[in-house]
């Protein structure tokens, strides 16, 4: 019974993260000057264009283990628009997706001159996504099953859109964000998945400090799934250094959902959230990027004592506007 309980709870986390990961999942990456990323309305919002390859990996120890990489590109259209573009593989088990995403974002300036920041945002981002279920390996054990087909990789593709808006002004930023947009279904899994797949993104932050000791920048991440009403938030605080050679940045977050699920501890039923601790740490050398992630997950009952590691390689091109007077990484 304890074993059915644990499986129950593990099943409520997988669930959690596999309904809600359509397209690209939402990890701590946004965090490595990456907000482009989960925010379409970012798509050419800095002064330079950007490069970022992620590549994302879970419990090095288990087979089939998830894991994702990322590339994506961003630059400024012109005076007032942006455009970018993202290409993603996602592999989970037997289950994988692969896409690709076009992005374009209007810009609105209120400043009063070219170095004070006060911009409002407008963007979008149309994607297609391909999945890909592997049947080859379901039945090598010799078991019958009717529903399933031993022998084939099952694939569709859909189409879906993000919208959304973000505002920075001087040393604040917030974001809005709708994933998933349109209802869709990928119809490999058409008697088990809703249509609707649309996510809620809304995230703030705030920059602080003195430039020639340590800035600071708390923020926070919450999510909504619109289907399952599943709810998380993210608690953020980096920090970043002014060196000789460039800037050496870090921080740490943390995740908690608020939903639960109950299992069986000994003769009591207790209760267990999806909370995971990610500290970063990055430099910045020139036009250059590097950063470093790893995610730990916290409770009694997980799938695995390892965690999640994810590493960031950037460059920023095309740096012609002069930087804005204000305390604003993602932007300067």
């Amino acid at each position: 019974m304890f074993i059915k309980f644990r499986f129950l709870l593990l099943s409520f986390f997988v669930y959690q993260y596999s309904f809600s990961q359509e397209g690209i999942a939402v990890y701590s990456d946004y965090l490595s000057d990456n907000y482009y990323l989960i925010h379409p309305s970012m798509a050419g919002a800095a002064n330079c264009a950007k490069v970022r390859l992620t590549a994302r990996k879970q419990w090095f120890d288990q087979s089939d283990a998830p894991q994702m990489q990322t590339l994506s590109f961003n630059g400024r259209v012109g005076e007032k628009s942006g455009a970018g573009i993202i290409v993603f593989n996602d592999k989970n088990g037997y289950h994988s997706q692969k896409g690709v995403k076009f992005s374009f974002a209007h810009h609105i300036m209120f400043s009063r001159d070219e170095i004070d920041l006060n911009q409002l945002s407008f963007g979008v981002s149309a994607g297609l996504i391909q999945s890909q279920l592997d049947q080859t390996e379901f039945l090598q054990s010799g078991d019958y099953d009717p529903i399933v087909d031993g022998s084939i990789v099952e694939k569709d593709s859909y189409f879906n859109v993000d919208i959304g808006a973000s505002y920075n002004f001087l040393d604040f930023y917030a974001h809005a964000t709708v994933k998933n947009a349109i209802e869709t279904r990928r119809e490999i899994y058409t008697e088990y998945e809703s249509d609707n797949l649309r996510k809620y993104l809304l995230s703030a932050g705030y920059v602080f400090g003195n430039k020639e000791k340590i800035l600071w920048e708390p923020s926070v991440l919450f999510q909504l799934v619109e289907k399952t009403k599943e709810k998380s938030i993210d608690i953020n605080l980096k920090a970043y250094k002014n060196l000789d050679f460039g800037t050496l940045w870090g921080g740490l977050s943390y995740r908690r959902s608020f939903d639960s699920a109950e299992y069986l501890n000994g003769n009591s039923v207790s209760n267990q959230k999806l909370q995971y601790f990610t500290p970063i740490v990055g430099v910045n050398y020139n036009n250059f990027m590097f950063a470093y992630t790893y995610s730990q997950v916290t409770g009694d009952v997980k799938f695995d004592n390892g965690g999640y590691h994810q590493i960031t390689l950037g460059i920023n091109l095309f740096c012609k506007r002069e930087k804005y007077e204000c305390n604003c990484p993602a932007i300067n």
